[in-house]
């Protein structure tokens, strides 16, 4: 079964909802655990082949979009020969933007040449561009093109469901919101294992639009 919250940011230090401590400590685990394959040189089937885990649940590790289960975090730490402490390291926000950048140095080159990708974004926009893990590690060119794609469908998306919230479709859209996310997080409850990736590392690789039915990290 999942970490509980509460034990989770006991050992994390965080205090807050108990919602908020789960996402703020999955998040925390993501950063500690690309922090770790970084230093070691690791790519996602080093990882696979050393713990293992599947590649699915090293992406979901690594993307910390999910409370993780204590079997996976304990598979990992044993496999790479660690303490399950070095998952809880305390990590600011700033060191993390700092490691995306510069585990990602092809990103800058690509948003440099492609002006019109990346028309309007915020910082928090290119925030999460620079936080996207392509198979085997930082992204491709290709990568950083599918990942920039894939972050304007969603801000597309928004932009419309924000329009029809306004309307006098609103109250059919939030049924079928309710039903969709029922649907997501009783799929995201499965054991070791997040449902999607973003991006690709190889030339060629292509990511989810939000709404396609693409599995697993």
């Amino acid at each position: 079964m999942p970490i509980s919250p509460d034990r989770l940011t006991s050992q994390a230090g965080v205090a807050q909802h108990p919602t908020a401590q789960a996402t703020a400590t999955a998040q925390s685990i993501a950063t500690n655990v690309r922090r770790l394959m970084a230093r070691d040189g690791l790519t996602f089937s080093g990882v696979v082949e050393a713990t293992g885990l599947d590649e699915r649940t090293v992406r979901g590790l690594v993307r910390g979009a999910n409370n993780p289960h204590a079997r996976t975090l304990h598979k990992f730490a044993h496999g790479l020969g660690i303490s399950i402490d070095e998952l809880f390291q305390p990590v600011g926000s700033r060191t993390r933007q700092a490691f995306d950048r510069a585990t990602n140095p092809v990103v800058e080159g690509v948003v440099e040449a492609n002006s019109d990708l990346f028309s309007a974004w915020s910082p928090a926009d290119f925030d999460e561009l620079f936080s996207q893990f392509g198979h085997g590690g930082p992204l491709s060119e290709a990568g950083v093109v599918a990942a920039a794609e894939a972050i304007n469908a969603k801000r597309s998306l928004l932009t419309k469901v924000s329009v029809i919230l306004e309307s006098s479709e609103s109250e059919l859209l939030a049924d079928f919101v309710k039903l969709l996310y029922r649907r997501a997080t009783e799929n995201n409850c499965r054991p070791d294992g997040a449902r999607t990736h973003i991006s690709d590392s190889k030339p060629g690789g292509s990511a989810p639009v939000p709404g396609s039915s693409d599995p697993g990290y």
